[in-house]
């Protein structure tokens, strides 16, 4: 039976080759820059709304890897309402508010130190609600921390973290070597990206608490990134692992069997620069907006704006199916015939666009 990395010798010192992902380093280094470049070019309502966009998606997407489903429009409330703007009610679901607490939380703090009180912050926002496992503590119990797939009576062990009672001393080796590389420490790590992907298969090799490891591991190498480049991070980690969740766990299940992580770092470093690729993606859909506004402000009722203003909140692609009458009048709570109206004007004066026909008409809105 072959060792897990944390049962060979030499753990946690982990080796790696990086002349093969020189030209991504180079590519994440000079989009950083970029996208530097572009938000200082920016009015600051739209820089924050970019923020805001990203933040409302790593929520969303590392509450799926998880399998919890979250309300996007629910998101944008919560972390809209947190950050001080009056926005609408805000869910009664506590997954929601812990999720959005933590998105905000990571990036307020991102150049403090990491530490006991803070994961256990961080854990206590994400499960506060749960009463079934241990929230705020590393866990303590007896039986083995295992990751498992497959029926009962046939199951399949991915991965066994170090025994309940090694964690506390494998934590504070932890923290003792994140603080060590940050930007300026003694043991430095220069590339940011390295750093984040040496994070996360660390941590996620320890899986210190009962439930949200993945989240807090994620959290964590947004940290690495974002103390990396000296700002928060505008880019979504989960977003991109989610769209191959199957990749991810093979990669770092393959990752946790050994100390020379060459191929998880070239693997992590791909998903930070498509992260970084997508967020670009992000910033300019936000763009799209403020001159879609600019545009038509003046000739849309209150009721026309709010009602694109809450297609907007849904992302890039909008509703799911796009905007018809029925959905209009839920939005809105119109007549049909009053949503009617509205989207048939909204379509002459381009703000709309249309696709299908009869039942199936759907609307867009034109970027």
């Amino acid at each position: 039976m072959s060792k897990y990395n944390w049962q060979l010798k030499g753990w946690p010192e982990f080796s790696f080759e990086e002349a093969q992902i020189e030209d991504q380093l180079f590519s994440f280094a000079e989009r950083i820059g970029h996208v530097s470049g572009m938000l200082k070019a920016m009015p600051e309502e739209i820089q924050l709304e970019s923020l805001i966009e990203i933040m409302v998606t790593e929520a969303i997407k590392t509450s799926e890897i998880e399998g919890e489903f979250l309300s996007r429009a629910d998101v944008m409330s919560s972390i809209k309402n947190n950050l001080g703007f009056k926005f609408r009610e805000e869910s009664k679901d506590k997954r929601i508010k812990g999720v959005s607490s933590l998105m905000l939380n990571v990036r307020h703090g991102f150049n403090e130190p990491l530490n006991k009180k803070n994961l256990f912050s961080w854990h206590e926002l994400l499960l506060g609600h749960t009463k079934e496992i241990a929230v705020g503590k590393w866990r303590s119990h007896y039986e083995p921390m295992q990751i498992v797939s497959g029926a009962i009576g046939k199951e399949k062990v991915h991965f066994e973290a170090p025994p309940s009672k090694a964690v506390p001393e494998e934590m504070r080796k932890f923290f003792e070597w994140f603080n060590s590389t940050t930007p300026g420490a003694a043991n430095e790590i220069k590339k940011a990206p390295i750093r984040s992907a040496i994070a996360h298969v660390y941590f996620e090799s320890i899986h210190p608490f009962e439930d949200g490891n993945g989240r807090i591991g994620r959290a964590i190498a947004e940290k690495a990134l974002s103390q990396g480049i000296g700002r928060p991070v505008l880019l979504s980690l989960s977003k991109t692992i989610e769209s191959n969740k199957k990749r991810y766990y093979f990669e770092l299940g393959n990752a946790q069997k050994t100390l020379e992580i060459s191929r998880w770092v070239e693997y992590f470093v791909n998903v930070i620069l498509e992260a970084q690729i997508d967020s670009e993606k992000e910033i300019d859909f936000t763009l799209k907006k403020a001159k879609f506004f600019d545009r038509y402000k003046e000739q849309l009722n209150d009721r026309q704006i709010n009602a694109i203003k809450r297609i907007f909140e849904e992302g890039p692609k909008g509703f799911k199916g796009g905007m018809n009458a029925k959905k209009y009048v839920s939005i809105c709570k119109v007549s049909k015939a009053t949503a009617t109206r509205d989207l048939q004007y909204l379509l002459e004066i381009n703000a709309l666009m249309v696709s299908g026909g009869g039942r199936s008409t759907s609307y867009q809105v034109n970027l």
